[in-house]
Order: C-alpha cells, then structure tokens, then sequence
C-alpha cells in the first residue's frame, strides 16, 4: 500500500532512536539519568485530581462533549484577568486537546498551499508541523546567542516577511531558555503590524520563570490583542500533560475559525477534563510558586554542575529546559547524545532535532531533584565528557 506523501515531510523521531539505546543499556544493568523529555515529576495538585474524578462519577459527564461548557469558558477569562491582567470575553476562547494538537489544527485553518510562516529557529518540533500539515512552508528566523536567544525581528527579512501569513513566536522559549521583555514583545507587534502578520503565541512556560519578574502573557502588551492569538496550557503549571488541557486565546476571528475546522474533526474535551481544568484555574496558586522554586533548584544545580566541570555555562532564564553549548566545539548533537548516554547514562535531546540553528547543542529537561542531577553530572565528568 503506497501511503499519503504527506508522511514524507516528517523525519524520523528522535526520542525512539534514544529510547532503544536506553533499553539497551538498562538490560545492561546501567545506572541511566532520563533529561530528553519535559515529562513533569511532580504530582498534579489534589483539588484538580478530586474535580476529575467527581465528574467521572457523573453519568451525563460521559456524554459527547460537542462544546465547550460556558463556565470554563468564563474561567480562563477570569484566570487571565487574575494572573495577567488581560481582559477577555468567552467568544476570545476556545479549548484544544493540547497546545501540539491545537498548533496543528491552527496550522490547517489558517493557511493554503504555498503559504508561508515565520518560525524560531530551534524550536519546538510541531511549530514546523503544523505549518506543512496545513500546506504551508516555514521560513525560519533565528534564535542566536549574539542576540540572548530572542526573536530579533530587526534581522528578517522584509521581503520574506511580506509573503508570510504569520509568524510563531515562543516564549519563554523551549528549547533555548530565553524569557521575553517589554521591548521584544513591542518589537515584534510592531513588525506584525508592518507586514500584517498573525502573531501565534506558545506561552506554556509563564509560571517557571527564574530570577526574575512573574511570566505574563503576550495578550497583555498594546496593541498585541489586534494581530494575535495565544495557546495557553495547564500542563506544565499543574503537572497534568497527560489529560491535554490547553487553550487558544485571542482574536474573535481566529478562534471562531479554529472552531469551525475542529466541528469537523473533533468531538472536543472530555467533560471530566473540563472540570480538572476549572478546578486548575480556579483554585490556588501557591502550589505552582512552590514548584517554580523547586525548578529553579534543579536549574542551578545543573548549570553550576556542568559549568564545573568545563562547559559553557548553559541559556537557562525560564521552562523545563537548559539548553548547552556542546563541549568543544562539536557540530554533531545526535553522535554526541549517544556517546553521553554510552559513556555516562545520560540522555539529553540533540539540539539538531530543533530547527537547522540548534545543531552544536543539546537539550537537558528538569526533571529529576537537584541531588538526582549532580549525580548525572558526576557521571558526565567521570566519562570525561
């Protein structure tokens, strides 16, 4: 059987790759320290754990849920006010089954063949997916050291800017570590305005944010509610990346055609995940401060580490994620990554399965405690890594 060629435009995924040399070595009985994957360890709090499973005890909450209920609807719009004053209304709103699922959906209601859209380069991988699900091809813009791993609009082209359609922006910024400013964010509604672009913002990572202010929401800078949408998520804030809960917000129109496409192909958010999810944005937040700091732990303990021991000292002001500069040199991420977990039993994400500018570095995930991670880059130095 010859399958839709669509299948072509993705390459192989990595973390199968690294997930057969992990079986390999633990039959080994090898001693292995899992960072490639921003998989939380910590448990989600018990008021989002009781809504749940209080609704699963209800009947009618097993029902097709064809809409979203109006009283989650209403919770995001006053989560929003409370955590970032920004001001929305119900019709600004709309579920999705996971900011990845949501991207590629967006991706097919925005754009025809031969589209264009900006992206980061790295990046996480279903930017670029979403964008040629829906026929389009991404033109990326870089994510450099020289300007602190942040959109530098100034540096694309005008020319290219004028064909896209829209431009994806993510911050803080998975993988590279960089935590958006006032000034960037102007920057870039400034440039949409220009090029009458749609600014797709990822914001997944506002409440782990280190020394620093609180994260906040792109939708709370001027102008930014007239050219964008936001996907907002509970997963990494709340530890519940299994149940899929986030959300796209922003303008009326873009929403109401993500909408339309999902009617097609989606009978929507379980009732009971709903309920988890107005219980989330409800209920109390100190739990997701507390866990901030815990982060922030770990993110020391691991930079301090690897610095030690001779790296560079890694791009890490916010998300799960640390993102380091390969030692010596070398340009060759996914040989690197097998050989640390060889030598070391460490697995780390090469940087190349991030976008052509991510090549020369790795990705390391959070998630281990602090005492957990030293004794990774013990390993690390012990192999002479």
């Amino acid at each position: 059987m010859e399958f839709s060629k669509r299948l072509d435009l993705f390459g192989d995924e990595v973390f199968s790759s690294l997930n057969a040399k992990r079986l390999e070595l633990e039959r080994q009985g090898r001693t292995i320290y899992d960072l490639s994957v921003g998989t939380p360890d910590f448990e989600p709090p018990a008021h989002i754990v009781d809504a749940l499973v209080d609704s699963a005890h209800t009947p009618a909450d097993w029902k097709y849920s064809l809409h979203d209920l109006p009283e989650m609807l209403q919770a995001v719009c006053d989560y929003y006010a409370r955590r970032y004053g920004v001001t929305l209304t119900p019709d600004m709103v709309t579920s999705v089954g996971g900011t990845q699922e949501g991207m590629g959906h967006l991706g097919m209601a925005l754009l025809d063949e031969g589209d264009t859209v900006l992206i980061p380069d790295p990046c996480y991988p279903v930017f670029r997916t979403g964008c040629v699900l829906g026929g389009g091809t991404p033109v990326y813009y870089p994510l450099s050291a020289e300007h602190d791993f942040l959109p530098y609009v100034a540096g694309i082209d005008p020319e290219a800017a004028d064909r896209a359609k829209a431009i994806v922006v993510s911050l803080p910024a998975n993988p590279v570590g960089s935590v958006g400013t006032p000034e960037v964010y102007a920057e870039i509604i400034d440039f949409a305005r220009e090029h009458d672009l749609l600014v797709v913002h990822d914001n997944a990572y506002s409440d782990i944010i280190f020394d620093g202010p609180a994260g906040g929401s792109f939708l709370s800078y001027p102008g930014a509610q007239d050219v964008g949408v936001e996907f907002f998520s509970l997963s990494k804030s709340f530890n519940v990346t299994g149940a899929r809960i986030s959300f796209l917000v922003g303008r009326p129109d873009v929403i109401a055609a993500l909408d339309k496409l999902r009617s097609q192909i989606d009978f929507g958010m379980f009732y009971p995940v709903q309920r988890a999810a107005i219980a989330a944005l409800t209920g109390p937040l100190d739990s997701v401060e507390r866990q901030r700091l815990l982060y922030q732990e770990r993110r020391d303990a691991l930079c301090d580490g690897l610095e030690s021991i001779g790296w560079d000292r890694p791009n890490a002001h916010g998300t799960l994620f640390v993102w380091a500069r390969i030692p010596n040199g070398r340009m060759d991420s996914m040989a690197f990554c097998m050989e640390l977990m060889d030598r070391a039993g460490v697995i780390v994400t090469p940087g190349s399965s991030f976008g052509p500018a991510g090549e020369g570095y790795v990705r390391f995930a959070l998630v281990m405690p602090p005492e957990k991670i030293r004794d990774a880059v013990d390993a690390i130095a012990a192999a002479g890594i």
